[in-house]
């Protein structure tokens, strides 16, 4: 007799979770995107530099004001490496860019990337270097992501650029804005990022800093054209020799002081002043790669007020503190990366508030021995305080809250008479801020010059029309202030070109106390107390005359 086969179901799944991940693999499998069965990409450009090549590698980079970069070779080739900085982009770097680079990059990718091609392309095609010899004895620095940008594909548009010119395998390398040197290939690094390292290039920077400050303190106001920049290349070459040889700085920052004083100015000028802010790179290259700002508002007769490098290492510093005490009290189950499970905070922030006081510092000690007076860095509690109730300053990436925060100060304090925000065609952090967010600052400060600007690499008629419309408000305002100040003090503009006046306006290391914007105004304020202050000890002569 037969015996019946009992069919045995498929015992259920325990959750809908095994259900629908059942469901997933299925649908994966059907679909061809079964990932256990996938190789994921690699990318295996060799990126290794190691201390037995140390002596025949030349460390190319580049990305900094002109003036930091020179001087951050200075300090690296104190050190012992070969290192050579690149020149500032300009519109020959851009059409390498588009043309080895993929469709659709940013401003700043194409200019940077095509930088580097049209040197290698120089080697190549000029000084007669084989590919072999190029990829061998040289390699590019370049710095790592800073948030939801393109900028952190940086990297490989690099290599894919590379390949495509004919330098495939040349050796690109990240530096993180705050893990150092990374590196994907073991091995004894040449590159060692020791105290040394960070001293010498934190130097560079702040020093670099500061001959801008002044650059764009002095230049407007000159009376023989070129002299200020004359000065400030001899007072590079002065710091350049002092950070190569391991010297003392602040005798070459005494010379550097009497270079800039011998530079005529006149201070009776009215301008307005104009910050620029935005997206980091746009802001601070000075090419094309922005319309050559900067020395456009010169020329449209404007004050430049451009923002630091120093400024942003301090946000830095502050994010890690205001990170660090949002997460305080959640050591125990704050296990991640960057987490503070098993770690001391406060020892943490005691050495934060250390980072942040050393950088000041040393920054207002550079910058009194060279003649810098009356600069202020920014306190950046102050400007997340203005910001938070329009930007989150949870929220990073790029300059984060402090594009809302420079705009405000700048209205309320009275610190500049017109702000433009400048950044690259569809760069969305910053559009989402200086388009979006800006709008209702502007609504709410109707006082506010404000002008968003985009860069793309051409277009430069377009934005200069805007730029001097808007430039056209800012010196009408610069005007009234000059007015008042005249006004109040009971002077007149003709008034100051008497020589027991016009010295205090002559002086080019000369800073007045800040009342309003424009620098003659505040000339007129300070030389109405200098006036005072004459006439005070002329009576007390008087009575002791008497």
């Amino acid at each position: 007799m037969a015996v019946a086969k009992r069919k045995i179901k498929p015992s259920a799944p325990s959750s809908i979770e095994d259900i629908l991940a059942e469901y997933q693999k299925e649908q994966e499998k059907l679909l061809g995107l079964d990932q256990e069965a996938k190789q994921h990409w690699f990318d295996p450009v060799p990126r290794q530099f190691l201390a037995k090549d140390k002596a025949a590698t030349t460390i190319l980079f580049g990305g900094l004001t002109m003036a930091q970069d020179y001087l951050t070779e200075g300090a690296l080739k104190g050190l012992g490496y070969r290192i050579r900085h690149m020149e500032c982009p300009d519109n020959e770097s851009l059409r390498y860019g588009k043309e080895f680079g993929n469709r659709g990059q940013c401003n700043p990718t194409y200019f940077t990337v095509g930088n580097l091609i049209k040197y290698l392309c120089y080697l190549r095609d000029v000084e007669g270097k084989s590919k072999e010899e190029i990829v061998g004895n040289y390699l590019f620095v370049s710095s790592g992501s800073c948030g939801p940008c393109r900028f952190g594909t940086y990297v490989t548009e690099y290599r894919k650029a590379l390949r495509d010119a004919g330098f495939d395998g040349f050796r690109v390398l990240l530096f993180q804005q705050t893990d150092g040197l990374k590196q994907a290939t073991g091995g004894e690094s040449a590159l060692k990022l020791d105290v040394s390292f960070f001293i010498g290039f934190l130097k560079a920077i702040l020093l670099g800093d500061i001959l801008n400050a002044l650059a764009y303190r002095i230049r407007p106001y000159e009376v023989e054209e070129g002299a200020t920049d004359a000065a400030l290349e001899r007072c590079k070459r002065l710091l350049y020799e002092a950070l190569s040889e391991r010297k003392r700085l602040v005798p070459a920052l005494l010379r550097c002081r009497k270079e800039l004083r011998a530079v005529r100015v006149d201070r009776t000028r009215v301008k307005p002043k104009v910050s620029i802010i935005g997206e980091f790179w746009a802001m601070t290259t000075e090419g094309d790669g922005n319309y050559q700002l900067q020395r456009f508002l010169e020329s449209e007769g404007a004050e430049v007020e451009v923002q630091s490098m120093t400024a942003w290492i301090l946000f830095l510093i502050w994010a890690a503190r205001y990170d660090t005490l949002k997460r305080i009290s959640l050591r125990e189950a704050d296990g991640g990366k960057h987490g503070l499970k098993g770690k001391k905070p406060h020892s943490r922030l005691r050495m934060l508030w250390l980072a942040d006081r050393a950088v000041r510092v040393l920054f207002q000690t550079y910058a009194k021995s060279i003649g810098l007076r009356g600069y202020h860095l920014p306190d950046m509690e102050e400007i997340a305080r203005a910001a938070h109730e329009h930007y989150n300053n949870q929220v990073r990436g790029g300059e984060g809250h402090m594009e809302v925060g420079k705009l405000i100060l700048n209205v309320v304090k009275r610190k500049v008479n017109m702000t433009i925000s400048v950044k690259p065609f569809g760069c969305m952090p910053s559009s989402g801020v200086s388009d979006g967010v800006q709008s209702l600052i502007t609504e709410r400060y109707p006082d506010a010059i404000f002008l968003p600007i985009e860069t793309t690499g051409d277009g430069a008629i377009n934005v200069y029309s805007r730029i001097q419309m808007m430039l056209f408000k800012a010196k009408q305002v610069a005007q009234r202030e000059f007015e008042a100040a005249l006004e109040q003090k009971k002077l007149t503009a003709d008034g100051l070109q008497h020589k027991k006046y016009f010295s205090k306006f002559a002086d080019p290391l000369r800073a007045n106390r800040h009342v309003v914007a424009c620098t003659a105004a505040n000339g007129v304020y300070g030389l109405a107390r200098f006036t005072a202050g004459i006439e005070l000890r002329r009576n007390q002569q008087n009575v002791q005359r008497i």
